[in-house]
């Protein structure tokens, strides 16, 4: 055979074994082209209409002062309804290397361990014997950071898990906590010269790091009733833009007392203030668990399911939650469902999802134009001033308007600074927060 034709067919043959090469490796690992095609012939859809997608923003685990692994309580949640979670320790993200003793005397520890185990099994428990600080022998057990445990429990549309953290920091004796959702970095407290001061320069801290990594991120003021930290008078700044009007955490004192005004009451002080007279925007209300305990339920346990909110957005990721809670497009709830809410500067339009032989009364709440917003200070018996929320009009946070229709709705007509809607149910919470609650649901406010 002439050495040309040898030649010739080598070279074929050459091509042969390398484009077999490439449609065998084709075969085993698809190519970006063949991804491409993939889905150019079938197409992510997005939903043509929002939905609303239910979720807590405030949650403790075995991170801070929890008492449950991270998993298992996204599970809980997950197991639920919930479609969106944040688990929000104290000072720290679910990130990094960190042991907990499981023999440590803490409540709940044990139990909690067993049925770690029988949920995720023996092989994803990590467990190692060390000494404790009286070289004793103690079993400890390493708590997976999110970014291990998340895609075990994700679902796209489905289930979704926000990192976040509780800016845990006080000014004097007044705690002041604030929820920082979708971070990227911890962010380590900042003092303020008082309490007002302490929230901005910590929610500035947040603003900051949404700057310099381009997430959206979401931070809210954590129940101002907390030890009666924080007063009305206190978030008349224009960076908080949410706070806690109802938190499932019983020692928050979300009701107030005889000195004291309700988280509710201080809502309508704010807005009407802020609105009204300082020109400043809308401060909207938060609905979160502040679960810690996940073992033992019932009144004076700080168990998950009281509180939550329900986000009204086109799909379930952290950039799109976070955008709808920034435009106010979502409401609050332990319990009442709403299928549709309608905010605009001429109407507040709501649609109640109802239950079999539960009864809904719809109180519209507002402050009008003409109402006085000149407030007096708080004295004790003896006649001191008190370091509380001043005292305002009862014209402040009135019932304008009340329906047991299942579609209520409220025209505005230009007298009104803001309204809001409070959705009261007759039916019992399950695991209330106080004893005789029922479910309820709290619009954000429309302002003509």
């Amino acid at each position: 055979m002439p050495r040309r034709v040898r030649s010739l067919i080598a070279v074929l043959l050459s091509f042969g074994i390398i484009a077999g090469a490439v449609a065998w490796q084709s075969g085993r690992y698809p190519t970006a082209d063949a991804g491409a095609a993939k889905t150019k012939d079938k197409p992510i859809v997005v939903p043509a209409e929002s939905t609303y997608w239910k979720g807590n923003l405030h949650t403790h685990s075995l991170w801070s002062d929890g008492d449950d692994f991270p998993e298992m309580i996204a599970d809980w949640y997950k197991r639920h309804g919930y479609h969106f979670l944040t688990l929000s320790d104290h000072n720290i993200l679910s990130d990094g290397e960190k042991w907990i003793d499981v023999q440590s005397g803490k409540t709940n520890r044990e139990k909690a361990l067993k049925k770690y185990i029988d949920r995720f099994g023996e092989s994803w428990v990590e467990r190692r014997d060390k000494a404790d600080k009286k070289a004793q022998p103690t079993t400890q057990v390493r708590l997976k950071p999110l970014a291990e445990f998340r895609s075990v429990l994700e679902e796209a549309g489905k289930f979704l898990l926000i990192p976040g953290e509780e800016i845990t920091h006080k000014f004097a004796k007044n705690p002041v906590h604030m929820n920082a959702i979708n971070l990227r970095d911890v962010i380590k407290p900042t003092d303020g010269a008082s309490v007002s001061e302490t929230i901005v320069v910590n929610l500035r801290a947040v603003k900051e790091q949404t700057k310099k990594n381009g997430w959206r991120t979401v931070a809210f003021l954590n129940h101002p009733n907390w030890n009666w930290g924080i007063k009305a008078e206190d978030m008349l700044t224009e960076e908080l833009t949410y706070f806690e009007i109802f938190n499932g955490h019983p020692g928050v004192k979300n009701y107030g007392d005889d000195t004291h005004v309700s988280c509710e009451r201080m809502w309508d002080i704010v807005l009407a203030l802020r609105l009204g007279k300082l020109r400043l925007p809308i401060v909207y209300g938060m609905a979160t668990d502040d679960a810690h305990a996940y073992h033992e339920y019932g009144i004076g346990k700080t168990n998950p399911g009281r509180g939550w909110i329900m986000v009204k957005a086109p799909y379930l990721t952290a950039e799109t939650i976070c955008k709808s809670i920034e435009a106010g497009d979502y409401y609050c709830s332990t319990g009442v469902t709403l299928k549709q809410v309608q905010r605009s500067s001429k109407e507040l339009k709501l649609a109640i999802q109802p239950e079999p032989g539960v009864r809904y009364k719809t109180q519209f709440i507002g402050t009008l134009k003409d109402t006085p917003l000149a407030s007096t200070v708080r004295k004790d018996k003896e006649g001191k001033a008190l370091d509380v929320t001043r005292i305002y009009s009862n014209e402040v946070g009135k019932i304008l308007a009340e329906s047991e229709d299942l579609e209520p709705s409220y025209r505005l007509d230009g007298n009104e600074i803001y309204v809001r809607a409070n959705v009261i149910s007759t039916k019992l919470h399950p695991n209330p927060y106080a004893k005789g609650d029922v479910e309820v649901a709290w619009t954000q406010p429309a302002v003509p």
